[in-house]
């Protein structure tokens, strides 16, 4: 079953996400990005709120949108995210020649890094392979511009698949985002990863606004194979 890796920007959200029925937490500012990041502070306070509660399903957070050539800040940022207390930290991957040595660093990481592929020129088969070779706990694909499409728009299925059975075969679990909605579902019960981000489809207008509790527990109940009401107009 694949399951719901919902991304959220506070305390509320996150609550919201934990109770309508997200398997993963993910934090990030929909506002600043693709991948943009959240105070240090708001990750921990978030981290902390879920803790207090009882709540203990899995958390990332991403580290910002920063360009591969910036080794120094990249490496800095995840060391400050990562002291937060989170479960996984995601990483921002760019189809650039200086992606290897950021996939290299991020390898000698004391903190559980996601390497997420920016896919919307497609995935770097390289990349991925070198990725592979290393200890990510697991490894995604997103795209960084929602406003295009989604994920199922930029990259052809042959070669999402090829990516999935990539990454399972390394032994890594393996995720897909990208402005994902309802529609897309059968296209990813047909690869089935282990898990599959939204946003956009989870909240009551675009990514930028609130999160509605509605289509988070019809989108949840679908994917987990559960009777749903109709999803709110």
């Amino acid at each position: 079953m694949t399951r719901m890796l919902v991304s959220v920007r506070s305390v509320e959200e996150a609550l919201l996400a934990a109770s309508g029925g997200a398997d993963f937490i993910d934090l990030k500012e929909p506002r600043d990005g693709a991948l943009g990041g959240l105070p240090v502070a708001t990750i921990a306070a978030i981290v902390g709120a879920l803790r207090a509660r009882g709540i203990g399903l899995p958390v990332s957070a991403t580290i910002g949108d920063l360009p591969m050539h910036a080794l120094a800040r990249i490496r800095a940022q995840v060391e400050a995210v990562g002291a937060s207390r989170v479960d996984y930290v995601k990483v921002g991957i760019e189809r650039d020649a200086d992606a290897f040595a950021v996939l290299d660093m991020l390898a000698d990481c004391e903190w559980p890094v996601v390497p997420v592929f920016i896919a919307d020129r497609g995935i770097d088969e390289a990349l991925v392979a070198h990725a592979c070779r290393m200890g990510f706990p697991a490894i995604m694909a997103d795209t960084a511009d929602k406003q295009a499409g989604s994920l199922f728009d930029a990259v052809p299925m042959a070669q999402l698949r090829d990516f999935l059975e990539r990454v399972r075969a390394a032994g890594r679990l393996v995720g897909l985002a990208g402005a994902l909605r309802v529609a897309h579902l059968p296209l990813l019960q047909a690869l089935a990863p282990d898990f599959a981000g939204f946003r956009s489809a989870v909240c009551v207008a675009d990514r930028k606004t609130a999160l509605c509790p509605q289509r988070l527990a019809a989108l949840a109940a679908l994917l987990h194979g559960q009777p749903v009401e109709p999803l709110p107009a």
